[in-house]
């Protein structure tokens, strides 16, 4: 075992499986359990402890109901779950640049633990790698009013979590060969809006000076409608809306009662733009944490100090599809109640069948739905922090047929093994469409090496954005960086009628 001192006690790691030259620490605690006396709180310091930590499996995952390929589950009863991981081939004395990955999984599922964010490949390529696991869900994300005499419980208790594994690492991050002052923050769909929602935080302010956002997802919650969703979900868990009322129900029962309101817009056609993919959590924009959201901050100035890398893939929406995740829309009268729910202008979903007209009612809708939620929201991003005064690049990830040669999609997620290095893991298959190719392992090799690049210097390898556009970095299977291609033209209907920013 590889031993590391931390202000809260000594840690032990071992040798990566992949790199024996890269060591591995899971599940240290970054914050105390946020339940009992600390549920709906702002996190509290981790106690510390004597001895040697052995840091040898990844800690308890946030109260969730998912269950995904590869990775852990919630049990009632977890509580420890505000930990990180570390992926280092440094120790004390070396200056190495950090890169801290936020996880997606539209506020409410997933962890730090899924294979495809091992660090082994990032952290071969000179980096020091943490992950980590934050509040998900109504403990994280749920508004939670208080009554006079009673102490606020804070919105985006999430973001304050992501917030104090920050802190930790500017605290902490030395004894493991990182240079705390070369902080890279890095996060895909949610993760990616949490990412940009850091960028504006004063809470957050000095952390980090770079951040990379795949897929941000558009989606801030109004303080108004924040509170209409913790109304649904004391209703039924069968409490009221009040502090008192929630802090006495099991974090099981809220992910249920949550489960079940999301169940009751799927089931609804007439429940409006819900009923399509509910996911009823996100950050409150409009508070005391997080005063506006990122795209509006962006385009006022807000973290233009922040040098930012946005990618998003040109087919998001066809994993919720194969998955099970959204609505079928069929019928050309389906598509149009789709867009009237989403306030979408006639005229982008006329522009999107213009540009493709062999398409389905069931494509338009997909390519429609992917683009208002993550590529134009990203794209937006960028061109917003660089009229800001920021200096940001944008990338696109085109992959449509594996090293192999065979059709496989540019959906949600895909383009994170890449950037990963973990092609090779057997559970990420499914997100690449197969088991990768040469031309996919060396697609990979140039993912790894921009994100490292960007993380030690600022620069992945291509220009900025101007103020007039572009240039766009194109990642495909070809090994040179292709021209622009058809993809970008699906962003001229969204130019001509502008983009509806939603709310949970």
């Amino acid at each position: 075992m590889e031993e590391f001192t931390t202000k809260a006690g000594v840690v032990a790691g071992r040798r990566a499986a992949r790199d024996p030259g890269v060591v591995v620490l899971r599940g240290i605690p970054y914050a105390a359990p946020p339940f009992g006396a600390g549920r709906f709180r702002a996190p509290r310091p981790a106690a510390p402890w004597d001895g040697v930590r052995d840091c040898a499996g990844f800690g308890p995952v946030a109260p969730q109901s998912a269950e995904l390929p590869g990775s852990p589950v919630w049990s009632p009863g977890d509580e420890d779950i505000l930990s990180l991981n570390i992926w280092t081939s440094g120790g004390g004395g070396d200056t190495l640049p950090v890169l801290v990955w936020i996880h997606g999984g539209a506020y409410a599922f997933g962890s730090s633990a899924q294979p495809d964010f091992d660090g082994t490949a990032l952290a071969g390529r000179g980096l020091v790698v943490v992950t980590l696991n934050y509040r998900l869900g109504f403990e994280g994300f749920g508004h939670v009013p208080s009554a006079d005499g009673e102490e606020p419980c804070p919105d985006n208790r999430g973001l304050l979590d992501q917030i104090a594994a920050l802190r930790w690492v500017r605290d902490n991050i030395a004894a493991f060969g990182g240079d705390p002052g070369r902080v890279t923050v890095a996060g895909q769909s949610s993760g990616a809006t949490s990412v940009a929602c850091l960028m504006v935080m004063d809470g957050a302010r000095g952390l980090f000076g770079r951040a990379i956002a795949h897929s941000a997802v558009n989606a801030c919650a109004s303080p108004e409608s924040a509170a209409r969703t913790t109304a649904e979900v004391a209703a039924a868990a069968g409490v009221a809306a009040t502090y008192g009322e929630l802090v006495s129900v099991s974090p099981e029962a809220l992910v249920d009662a949550s489960d079940r309101v999301t169940d009751g817009y799927r089931r609804d056609p007439g429940s409006g733009a819900r009923h399509y993919d509910p996911a009823i959590y996100g950050p409150v924009a409009g508070g005391s944490t997080l005063a506006l959201d990122p795209l509006t901050a962006f385009a006022r100035g807000a973290g233009r100090e922040i040098e930012l890398l946005v990618c998003h893939t040109v087919e998001e929406y066809w994993l919720l599809d194969a998955v099970g995740s959204c609505a079928k829309v069929t019928e050309k009268e389906q598509l149009e109640a789709f867009a009237t729910d989403f306030q979408i202008p006639e005229a982008v979903v006329d522009g999107y069948r213009g540009l493709a007209p062999e398409a389905s009612v069931h494509d338009t809708y997909l390519a429609v739905y992917g683009d208002l939620l993550f590529g134009e929201y990203s794209s937006r991003l960028a061109e917003a922090h660089t009229r800001g005064g920021g200096r940001s690049r944008l990338s696109r990830f085109v992959r449509r047929s594996d090293g192999r040669g065979q059709p496989v999609r540019a959906w949600h997620c895909a383009d994170i093994p890449f950037a990963f290095g973990t092609v090779d893991d057997e559970d990420v298959h499914f997100l690449i469409g197969g088991p990768p190719g040469a031309a996919d392992r060396e697609l990979a090799s140039r993912m790894t090496r921009a994100w490292a690049e960007f993380a030690a210097t600022g620069d992945p390898g291509w220009p900025p954005l101007t103020a007039g556009g572009g240039p766009v970095r194109i990642w495909d299977t070809s090994p040179e960086a292709a021209p622009e291609d058809r993809w970008d033209s699906f962003r001229a209907p969204w130019r001509a009628a502008g983009l509806p920013l939603l709310t949970p």
